[in-house]
Order: structure tokens, then C-alpha cells, then sequence
């Protein structure tokens, strides 16, 4: 069987289920809506959802590259000066371990109630993967290597991006793979706490109403959202880290 026909039998079952679910149990529609609902909400606010979507979407792309490019940086200084990565590492396993929901309040009162705070959710949780694993991927260099390159009198800046960074560059990757749902999952946060759209808007906007066609709606197209922005990063990872075979 086609691999690529495997997710959406299963999905197909998971929806069937579902109604039968419904329909079997009589479950209320404020607690379990049915798919037919779903798909009719989904139909009727087709624009808003997209609109909403469209914003969480790109809060979290813009969050992701800075918090990337901040991750790597710093991984970067801790590499170069290890008095640094002493001082600072364990303050950044404490932002990392720090619960998004208690740093969205903070964020909303220092960036403002815009979409300025929801990049700066999405960059914060995106940043510790990156930082981690872009570490681990430069400090991973074989001493053999290392001297290698010395014998060709390499600069340190030859070391750094034709050994260093091809070498990190899997790890690195996995870092951004693991970052491009998890800035959603920032954004959605930061927007429950206070936001004039975006998908965490409707939704919380929706159970207010108890409109949970809408929620459920607005739910499942955050998550295709999310898939979708994986599957970009690990389509730009085949042509960059080309030399590791997909498993």
C-alpha cells in the first residue's frame, strides 16, 4: 500500500467513528459535535477561518526565524565562550521550563495587546530546540576533523561553516522541524490571553458563544496550518541537509 494513502484511510476512519460516536451515544453538541456540523461551520465561515488562520500563520513563521536565529546565535556564543554558556544555560532551561500560559500575561503587557506579542510567544518557544540542538551540532565536531582541517591551515571561519555547520546542519533541522508547530502553539497561547484575531481569538470567541461547530472548525484548520508548516521545513531540509537518508 502507498504510504501516502495511509493517513487519509485513517483519517477517513477516525471521522466515521466519530459520527458513529455521536450518533450511538447521543452526545451533546456542546461537548462532541458531529463531523457533518463541523464541516458545515467550516463552509459557512470558510473566509473568517482563513482570515484568523492567516494570522497565527504568519505570527508564527516571523516568531519561528527569530527565534531560530536567536537560538543559533547564542549557540554560537556558548560554542566560542564557555563562561558564557556556564552563566547563561541555566536561565534558559528556566524560561524553557517556565509554562507558556503564565509568560502570556507578561508578554501581552510588555509588547502590547498586537501581533508583536504573539511573534515574541512563538520566537520564545521555538528558541531552547534551536539553541540545544544547534550546540550540540557545532560542539559534536571529531577531534579528528579539527585536525584536518588545521593541517590545511583552514581559518576559523572555514572550520566554523565547511565543518562545523554541515556537521550541526541534522540536528539543526530537527530543531526547526520541531519548531515550526511549536511556534503555533505559541502564537494560539499568547492569543487566548488577548487578541483582536488569529485562531486562539475565534476559538476562545467560539466558546464563549458555545458555538463548538466553529471551535472544532477553527481547531482542525490550526492544525492542517501546523502540517503544513512542518512539512515545508522538512521539504526545505531534503534540499539542504541532502546527504542524510529519510528514514
Amino acid at each position: 500500500m502507498d504510504r501516502r494513502i495511509t493517513p487519509i484511510i485513517t483519517g477517513v476512519l477516525l471521522i466515521v467513528f466519530w459520527q458513529l460516536a455521536v450518533s450511538i451515544f447521543d452526545i451533546s453538541y456542546v461537548i462532541l459535535p458531529s463531523p457533518w456540523i463541523v464541516t458545515t461551520s467550516f463552509v459557512q465561515h470558510f473566509n473568517s477561518l482563513m482570515y484568523h488562520t492567516g494570522i497565527t500563520l504568519l505570527e508564527s513563521v516571523i516568531g519561528f526565524v527569530i527565534g531560530s536565529l536567536v537560538g543559533f546565535l547564542i549557540a554560537i556564543l556558548f560554542l566560542k565562550y564557555s563562561l558564557v554558556k556556564d552563566a547563561g544555560y541555566p536561565y534558559m532551561v528556566a524560561i524553557k521550563a517556565t509554562p507558556l500560559i503564565a509568560l502570556a500575561p507578561l508578554y501581552i503587557i510588555w509588547f502590547g495587546n498586537g501581533i508583536f506579542s504573539k511573534i515574541m510567544m512563538a520566537a520564545t518557544i521555538v528558541f531552547f530546540p534551536v539553541l540545544v540542538n544547534s550546540y550540540k551540532g557545532l560542539s559534536s565536531v571529531s577531534k579528528e576533523h579539527l585536525e584536518l582541517f588545521n593541517s590545511f591551515s583552514a581559518s576559523s571561519w572555514q572550520v566554523f561553516w565547511k565543518l562545523r555547520v554541515p556537521t550541526a546542519a541534522p540536528l539543526i533541522f530537527s530543531a526547526f522541524r520541531i519548531g515550526s508547530t511549536f511556534s503555533l502553539v505559541g502564537a494560539t497561547i499568547a492569543e487566548f490571553t488577548g487578541a483582536a484575531a488569529g485562531g486562539g481569538h475565534l476559538i476562545m470567541k467560539s466558546s464563549y458563544y458555545l458555538d463548538m461547530g466553529l471551535m472544532f472548525a477553527t481547531i482542525i484548520v490550526l492544525a492542517f496550518a501546523g502540517m503544513l508548516f512542518f512539512k515545508l521545513v522538512a521539504i526545505v531540509e531534503k534540499k539542504v541537509v541532502f546527504w542524510v537518508k529519510e528514514e
